[in-house]
Protein backbone atom coordinates (compact mmCIF):
# COMPACT_ATOMS: atom_id res chain seq x y z
CA UNK A 1 0.00 0.00 0.00
CA UNK A 2 1.40 3.31 -1.11
CA UNK A 3 1.60 6.50 1.49
CA UNK A 4 -0.22 9.81 0.21
CA UNK A 5 2.94 12.30 -1.30
CA UNK A 6 3.40 15.24 1.05
CA UNK A 7 2.36 18.74 -0.56
CA UNK A 8 3.96 21.86 1.25
CA UNK A 9 1.25 24.41 0.68
CA UNK A 10 1.51 28.25 2.16
CA UNK A 11 -1.98 30.05 3.15
CA UNK A 12 -2.25 33.93 3.81
CA UNK A 13 -5.27 34.76 6.23
CA UNK A 14 -8.43 36.34 4.75
CA UNK A 15 -11.09 38.49 5.35
CA UNK A 16 -14.76 36.82 4.75
CA UNK A 17 -17.33 37.99 2.60
CA UNK A 18 -17.96 37.50 -1.29
CA UNK A 19 -16.35 40.80 -2.63
CA UNK A 20 -13.22 39.64 -0.92
CA UNK A 21 -13.75 36.30 -2.19
CA UNK A 22 -13.96 37.58 -6.16
CA UNK A 23 -10.76 39.86 -5.68
CA UNK A 24 -8.90 36.98 -4.26
CA UNK A 25 -9.93 34.73 -7.14
CA UNK A 26 -8.97 37.59 -9.90
CA UNK A 27 -5.81 37.90 -8.05
CA UNK A 28 -5.46 33.76 -8.87
CA UNK A 29 -5.81 32.78 -5.15
CA UNK A 30 -8.48 30.39 -4.11
CA UNK A 31 -10.19 31.02 -0.83
CA UNK A 32 -10.30 28.25 1.80
CA UNK A 33 -11.50 26.76 4.88
CA UNK A 34 -9.35 24.97 7.59
CA UNK A 35 -10.89 22.90 10.56
CA UNK A 36 -10.56 19.23 12.20
CA UNK A 37 -11.57 18.09 15.22
CA UNK A 38 -8.33 20.00 17.15
CA UNK A 39 -9.62 23.32 16.15
CA UNK A 40 -11.29 25.85 17.68
CA UNK A 41 -12.01 28.37 15.30
CA UNK A 42 -12.15 27.76 11.55
CA UNK A 43 -9.16 29.14 9.98
CA UNK A 44 -10.05 31.17 6.66
CA UNK A 45 -7.30 31.85 4.39
CA UNK A 46 -6.53 31.83 0.76
CA UNK A 47 -3.80 29.52 -1.42
CA UNK A 48 -2.23 29.98 -4.92
CA UNK A 49 -4.63 28.49 -7.78
CA UNK A 50 -1.49 27.08 -9.16
CA UNK A 51 -0.23 25.34 -6.51
CA UNK A 52 -4.39 23.84 -5.92
CA UNK A 53 -4.15 22.54 -9.61
CA UNK A 54 -0.62 21.07 -8.87
CA UNK A 55 -2.61 19.10 -6.39
CA UNK A 56 -5.61 18.22 -8.04
CA UNK A 57 -3.87 17.13 -11.10
CA UNK A 58 -2.72 13.91 -9.45
CA UNK A 59 -4.92 11.08 -9.18
CA UNK A 60 -4.47 9.58 -5.72
CA UNK A 61 -5.25 10.81 -1.82
CA UNK A 62 -3.85 14.12 -1.39
CA UNK A 63 -2.43 15.22 2.07
CA UNK A 64 -0.83 18.62 2.70
CA UNK A 65 1.44 20.52 4.84
CA UNK A 66 -0.02 23.78 5.47
CA UNK A 67 1.44 26.74 6.68
CA UNK A 68 -0.78 29.54 7.33
CA UNK A 69 -0.16 32.93 9.49
CA UNK A 70 3.16 30.82 10.79
CA UNK A 71 1.55 28.07 11.85
CA UNK A 72 2.24 24.15 10.10
CA UNK A 73 -0.76 21.61 10.04
CA UNK A 74 -1.24 18.44 8.10
CA UNK A 75 -4.31 18.31 6.45
CA UNK A 76 -6.40 16.29 4.31
CA UNK A 77 -8.23 18.16 0.98
CA UNK A 78 -11.37 16.99 1.77
CA UNK A 79 -13.48 18.98 -1.07
CA UNK A 80 -13.08 21.60 -3.98
CA UNK A 81 -15.79 23.74 -4.92
CA UNK A 82 -15.92 23.97 -9.17
CA UNK A 83 -17.00 27.21 -11.29
CA UNK A 84 -20.29 24.70 -13.32
CA UNK A 85 -18.72 26.56 -16.72
CA UNK A 86 -15.41 27.21 -16.23
CA UNK A 87 -14.02 24.73 -14.12
CA UNK A 88 -12.00 26.54 -12.25
CA UNK A 89 -11.37 26.44 -8.41
CA UNK A 90 -14.15 28.17 -6.11
CA UNK A 91 -13.22 27.21 -2.45
CA UNK A 92 -11.38 24.57 -1.51
CA UNK A 93 -11.69 22.65 2.42
CA UNK A 94 -9.01 21.69 4.32
CA UNK A 95 -9.52 19.18 7.07
CA UNK A 96 -6.87 18.73 10.10
CA UNK A 97 -5.42 15.86 10.74
CA UNK A 98 -5.47 14.16 14.49
CA UNK A 99 -3.43 11.60 14.77
CA UNK A 100 -6.30 9.63 17.42
CA UNK A 101 -9.10 10.78 14.88
CA UNK A 102 -10.14 7.96 12.66
CA UNK A 103 -11.19 9.97 8.92
CA UNK A 104 -13.70 8.58 6.32
CA UNK A 105 -12.51 9.68 2.75
CA UNK A 106 -12.71 8.23 -1.34
CA UNK A 107 -9.75 6.29 -2.38
CA UNK A 108 -8.80 5.80 -5.97
CA UNK A 109 -8.19 2.08 -7.21
CA UNK A 110 -5.39 1.56 -10.12
CA UNK A 111 -5.50 -1.80 -11.44
CA UNK A 112 -1.86 -3.25 -12.67
CA UNK A 113 -1.09 -5.65 -15.73
CA UNK A 114 -2.73 -6.89 -18.22
CA UNK A 115 -5.32 -9.68 -17.27
CA UNK A 116 -4.51 -13.12 -19.42
CA UNK A 117 -8.39 -13.06 -20.28
CA UNK A 118 -7.83 -9.83 -22.06
CA UNK A 119 -4.05 -10.97 -23.99
CA UNK A 120 -5.22 -14.43 -24.58
CA UNK A 121 -8.98 -14.25 -25.01
CA UNK A 122 -9.82 -10.92 -26.39
CA UNK A 123 -11.85 -10.15 -23.12
CA UNK A 124 -12.00 -6.44 -22.46
CA UNK A 125 -11.80 -4.93 -18.81
CA UNK A 126 -14.98 -3.65 -17.28
CA UNK A 127 -14.31 -1.54 -13.92
CA UNK A 128 -17.55 -0.79 -12.17
CA UNK A 129 -15.88 0.73 -8.94
CA UNK A 130 -13.21 2.82 -9.52
CA UNK A 131 -12.96 4.32 -5.91
CA UNK A 132 -13.95 2.91 -2.35
CA UNK A 133 -14.79 4.61 0.69
CA UNK A 134 -12.74 3.82 3.65
CA UNK A 135 -12.45 4.97 7.48
CA UNK A 136 -8.57 5.08 8.91
CA UNK A 137 -6.29 6.55 11.28
CA UNK A 138 -3.82 9.37 9.86
CA UNK A 139 -0.78 7.32 9.75
CA UNK A 140 -2.75 4.30 7.88
CA UNK A 141 -3.98 6.26 5.08
CA UNK A 142 -3.48 5.23 1.59
CA UNK A 143 -2.38 7.22 -1.18
CA UNK A 144 -4.18 4.00 -3.47
CA UNK A 145 -5.13 1.29 -3.82
CA UNK A 146 -3.95 -1.30 -6.15
CA UNK A 147 -5.03 -4.87 -8.03
CA UNK A 148 -3.18 -7.09 -10.22
CA UNK A 149 -5.79 -8.49 -12.70
CA UNK A 150 -2.41 -10.55 -14.60
CA UNK A 151 -4.01 -13.68 -13.81
CA UNK A 152 -7.94 -12.53 -14.52
CA UNK A 153 -9.73 -15.07 -17.12
CA UNK A 154 -12.75 -14.27 -18.92
CA UNK A 155 -15.39 -14.08 -16.08
CA UNK A 156 -13.35 -13.96 -13.10
CA UNK A 157 -13.77 -10.78 -11.11
CA UNK A 158 -11.88 -9.16 -7.70
CA UNK A 159 -14.37 -7.34 -5.30
CA UNK A 160 -13.28 -5.05 -2.21
CA UNK A 161 -12.96 -7.99 -0.09
CA UNK A 162 -9.56 -8.47 -1.87
CA UNK A 163 -7.95 -5.06 -1.03
CA UNK A 164 -5.26 -4.57 1.00
CA UNK A 165 -7.44 -3.36 4.14
CA UNK A 166 -4.60 -3.52 6.95
CA UNK A 167 -5.28 -1.48 9.86
CA UNK A 168 -8.27 0.36 7.54
CA UNK A 169 -12.39 0.13 7.67
CA UNK A 170 -13.99 -0.50 4.49
CA UNK A 171 -17.18 1.37 4.47
CA UNK A 172 -18.30 -0.41 1.21
CA UNK A 173 -19.70 -3.62 0.83
CA UNK A 174 -16.46 -6.11 1.08
CA UNK A 175 -18.75 -8.34 -1.99
CA UNK A 176 -18.99 -5.46 -4.40
CA UNK A 177 -17.01 -6.11 -7.53
CA UNK A 178 -14.29 -3.77 -8.53
CA UNK A 179 -13.05 -5.08 -11.56
CA UNK A 180 -14.73 -8.33 -13.85
CA UNK A 181 -13.22 -9.39 -17.18
CA UNK A 182 -16.12 -9.68 -20.07
CA UNK A 183 -15.73 -11.58 -23.08
CA UNK A 184 -15.46 -9.76 -26.12
CA UNK A 185 -18.40 -8.15 -27.29
CA UNK A 186 -18.55 -9.94 -30.84
CA UNK A 187 -18.42 -13.37 -29.50
CA UNK A 188 -20.92 -12.37 -26.40
CA UNK A 189 -23.55 -11.49 -28.54
CA UNK A 190 -22.84 -14.24 -31.24
CA UNK A 191 -23.14 -16.86 -28.05
CA UNK A 192 -26.49 -15.00 -26.98
CA UNK A 193 -28.01 -15.22 -30.44
CA UNK A 194 -26.52 -19.12 -30.89
CA UNK A 195 -28.03 -20.08 -27.79
CA UNK A 196 -31.51 -18.40 -28.24
CA UNK A 197 -31.99 -20.04 -31.65
CA UNK A 198 -30.75 -23.74 -30.72
CA UNK A 199 -33.44 -23.55 -28.29
CA UNK A 200 -36.27 -22.51 -30.22
CA UNK A 201 -35.32 -25.00 -32.49
CA UNK A 202 -34.89 -27.86 -30.02
CA UNK A 203 -37.86 -27.72 -27.97
CA UNK A 204 -40.74 -30.19 -28.35
CA UNK A 205 -43.86 -28.17 -28.56
CA UNK A 206 -45.13 -29.88 -25.08
CA UNK A 207 -42.18 -28.72 -23.50
CA UNK A 208 -42.05 -25.01 -24.82
CA UNK A 209 -44.71 -23.80 -21.64
CA UNK A 210 -42.55 -25.28 -19.23
CA UNK A 211 -39.28 -24.24 -20.49
CA UNK A 212 -40.88 -20.48 -20.11
CA UNK A 213 -42.15 -21.16 -16.69
CA UNK A 214 -38.16 -22.58 -15.74
CA UNK A 215 -36.76 -19.17 -16.93
CA UNK A 216 -39.11 -17.32 -15.23
CA UNK A 217 -38.10 -18.68 -12.26
CA UNK A 218 -34.71 -18.34 -12.70
CA UNK A 219 -35.23 -14.23 -13.71
CA UNK A 220 -37.25 -13.82 -9.80
CA UNK A 221 -33.87 -15.78 -7.85
CA UNK A 222 -31.48 -13.51 -9.55
CA UNK A 223 -33.38 -10.43 -8.82
CA UNK A 224 -33.96 -11.41 -5.11
CA UNK A 225 -30.09 -12.53 -5.13
CA UNK A 226 -29.30 -8.97 -6.62
CA UNK A 227 -31.30 -7.24 -3.73
CA UNK A 228 -29.80 -9.15 -1.03
CA UNK A 229 -26.50 -7.98 -2.44
CA UNK A 230 -27.08 -4.29 -2.10
CA UNK A 231 -28.43 -4.74 1.37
Amino acid sequence: MNQPELFKLEGDKRELGTKNSESLREELRIPAVLYGPKIEENIHFSISEVELEKILSVSQTKLQELTVDGQTYKTLLKDVEFDPVSDRALHADFYVLDADTPVKLKVPVRLKGIAKGVRDGGGRVFQPLRIVRIKVKPEKIPAMFELDITNLEIGDSLHVSELDMEGIEPLDDPRRTIVTIAPPKSESLFTTSLVTDEAEEELPEGEEAAAEGEEGAAEGEGEAGEEEEKE
